[in-house]
């Protein structure tokens, strides 16, 4: 019985599809509204931080309402918001401060459903007989197959339809993924609620269950320091070497795009093999194929369609990253603590990305593009050891 899985997954691909709808489509309505670009930056900031705050805090009342619940009440708040905003445009109602509480609530409210439909996943996988390893990369490949759809389709629907119509596709998207969790079964992914323990209570046992567990701790750790180091990369440096050796923009979204599409295909290769895989020293090997040759190659100067060719094959390798960490942390995390744990590791995964770009920005205007390059690499290298020596690694196994 593999519907409710299948359900999940287009569920989450039409939320995605929303959130990249929204991330492409609200810039352009402030720019579009106001023509400053300060005060696109400030909406940029009410759309990231809540994001944070959601995934740290969040997780906990995911774990009490239950997954399904969550989701569903998730994509309805969201989807609402997101309808507001051309609504009260069109009649003049809507004013640049209560936008950005707009978006902030939008991105507080998306998180959480994010938490909710990743926590379901072993149940409604279970249920469908559909192997672990199989279910986390169907269930990236499926979120990163609707982040590269979603991104273009913005900008093809914003000249076609222009904002307020593409905000009103967007908001539609979240509506119709509540709709299909809501044809779920609530037995098959939603943990039992916490009863009667406290809020700060069930955050403190989330956070002390991480903490105790040493493994998803450090993957946690190495999951922060490439997230802030790939920000850097994407960017920053990316969009220098654009510009100052290879001479054209497009270089810039054609080195990003490569690695989009090999992560995509790599979540789909490990998706038919991962189950033969042995996953502490894939995780290890992919994790250092990710992220060094494709900033190396750019300090070495190779020909560019090398660097191309090095950027879809480093995509290719982080393509195992997500599911294994998925794996990693249905196999570990009792049901009741799903959400929060889950949570936890999410907030810590985004909280140092602001600082990639700014050590970027400074490490190159200290000393210079092919030095930032060097020296992003050299730490790319550094963070990709633990799975070889750790021993806590051994039990990825």
């Amino acid at each position: 019985m593999r519907r409710p899985f299948i359900i999940l997954l287009a569920a989450n691909a039409l939320s995605v599809t929303g959130t990249m709808l929204c991330v492409l489509a609200v810039p352009w309505f402030v720019l579009e509204t106001t023509g400053s670009a300060a005060l696109t930056g400030l909406a940029a900031f009410s759309a990231t931080l809540p994001v944070v705050v959601a995934a740290a805090f969040g997780g906990t009342l995911v774990d009490r309402l239950g997954f399904h619940r969550s989701s569903m009440v998730s994509d309805l708040i969201s989807g609402l918001v997101v309808l507001a905003v051309p609504l009260l445009a069109q009649g003049s109602g809507l004013s640049y401060p209560l936008l950005l509480a707009l978006l902030f609530l939008r991105w507080l409210a998306a998180t959480p459903g994010e938490t909710a439909r990743k926590a379901m996943l072993p149940e409604l996988a279970a249920l469908g007989q559909v192997r672990i390893e199989r279910a986390a990369a169907a269930y990236d490949g499926v979120y990163r197959g609707a982040a590269m759809v979603g991104a273009p389709l913005a900008g093809v629907l914003i000249v076609w339809l222009g904002t307020h119509a593409l905000l009103i596709v967007d908001g539609v998207t979240f509506l119709l993924s509540a709709a299909l969790v809501g044809t779920l079964p609530r037995a098959g992914g939603a943990a039992r609620p916490g009863g009667g323990e406290g809020y700060l209570r069930g955050l403190r046992s989330g956070l002390a269950f991480l903490w105790r567990d040493r493994l998803q701790l450090g993957a946690t750790g190495m999951i922060v320091v490439v997230n802030m180091l790939d920000t850097g990369v994407t960017q920053v440096l990316l969009a220098l070497y654009a510009r100052d050796v290879a001479g054209d923009p497009r270089a810039f979204g054609l080195l990003a795009g490569s690695v989009a599409a090999g992560a995509l295909a790599g979540t789909v290769a490990y998706a038919a093999a991962g189950d033969r895989l042995p996953r502490r020293l894939t995780y290890g090997v992919a994790f250092l194929l990710a992220g060094v040759p494709r900033v190396l190659v750019l300090a070495l100067d190779v020909p560019f369609p090398v660097a191309v060719g090095v950027a879809l094959a480093s995509g290719f390798a982080a393509g195992a990253i997500n599911p294994i960490l998925g794996v990693l942390q249905y196999d570990r995390i009792p049901p009741v603590l799903r959400a929060r744990v889950i949570g936890a590791m999410t907030a810590a995964a985004y909280a140092a990305m602001p600082v990639g770009g700014l050590l970027a920005g400074a490490l190159t205007e200290l000393a210079g593009l092919r030095a930032a390059l060097l020296a992003f690499t050299c730490v790319y290298a550094l963070i990709s050891l633990p799975p070889f020596v750790g021993r806590a690694w051994r039990e990825l196994d």
